[in-house]
């Protein structure tokens, strides 16, 4: 017997495709046949996932790298989703290698990889984060729907946004200057000090009688969250020693960091 499969999906899906009858001729006779009716294209949930390992995962032990592990440990825990991790050693600048600039022209960690997809491979962490969320959080566990809860959804890009364009840049140059700069300059150790903590301040603020950055009410856990406790968390890196100025950031850091899956991303690699 002939088996039956859908083109859309040959090389993504090991599902069934749907069957529809119609009249065909056998030995000049009309007789009832069947045949496949187009697959209509889907984004993959786990249980669909013809391969048991997706997603490959270029990374370091970054605030960076960490984004990523953390969303791939919490869709582990909620749908079973598996992947594979390739170390960097960023201290070797194997990321500016030939072969890592083909998937990342910027040359920075992470990449992630889709090997549903015909090796998509996807940088910057907010972009991962959103197609992570995508493609493989099909229940809107980590997100808000864009057509039903559309305010939500914007609070959500707009304090990722916040993060990704203030808070790691910001606290990275920090880093930078109070670690790793060949030479004292206490100028930029200052500047960047400063505009951390001040970003810091505007995260206390948005958490004031709240648990979580987007959301209504109290707010709902979500990638906002996790594309900025990475950096926050590691505070004392760049001199901050303390939370204690900003309460309610202290606060929802620990939050953040007493779920199972934010602790297992945080040991990636």
């Amino acid at each position: 017997m002939t088996s039956l499969t859908c083109p859309t999906f040959t090389k993504l899906a090991a599902t069934p495709p749907r069957l529809s009858f119609h009249l065909a001729r056998q030995a000049g006779k009309p007789t009832l046949a069947l045949r496949p009716r187009p697959c209509p294209a889907r984004s993959f949930s786990t249980a669909t996932s013809p391969s048991s390992k997706p997603l490959l995962l270029y990374t370091a032990g970054t605030p960076n790298g960490r984004k990523a592990s953390i969303f791939l440990e919490e869709l582990k825990a909620v749908y079973g989703l598996s992947y594979d991790v390739h170390a960097i050693n960023i201290s070797k600048n194997v990321q500016k290698e030939p072969w890592f600039l083909k998937l990342n022209p910027n040359g920075r960690i992470p990449v992630l990889v889709d090997r549903n997809r015909a090796d998509f491979p996807v940088f910057e962490t907010g972009a991962i984060l959103l197609y992570l969320e995508q493609h493989y959080d099909t229940q809107r566990k980590f997100a808000f729907d864009p057509q039903t809860r559309p305010s939500e959804y914007s609070e959500m890009l707009q304090w990722i946004f916040f993060a990704h364009g203030g808070i790691g840049p910001m606290q990275g140059q920090a880093n930078h200057f109070v670690r790793f700069a060949p030479e004292d300059i206490p100028f930029a150790k200052k500047r960047y000090l400063d505009e951390t903590k001040r970003l810091y301040g505007v995260l206390n603020m948005r958490l004031e009688g709240r648990d979580w950055l987007a959301g209504s009410g109290q707010g709902t856990y979500s990638i906002a969250d996790m594309n900025a406790v990475t950096w926050v968390s590691g505070h004392g890196f760049c001199g901050i020693e303390s939370l204690d100025e900003w309460p309610n950031v202290k606060a929802w850091v620990e939050r953040v960091l007493e779920r199972p899956a934010v602790q297992a991303g945080m040991q990636v690699p």
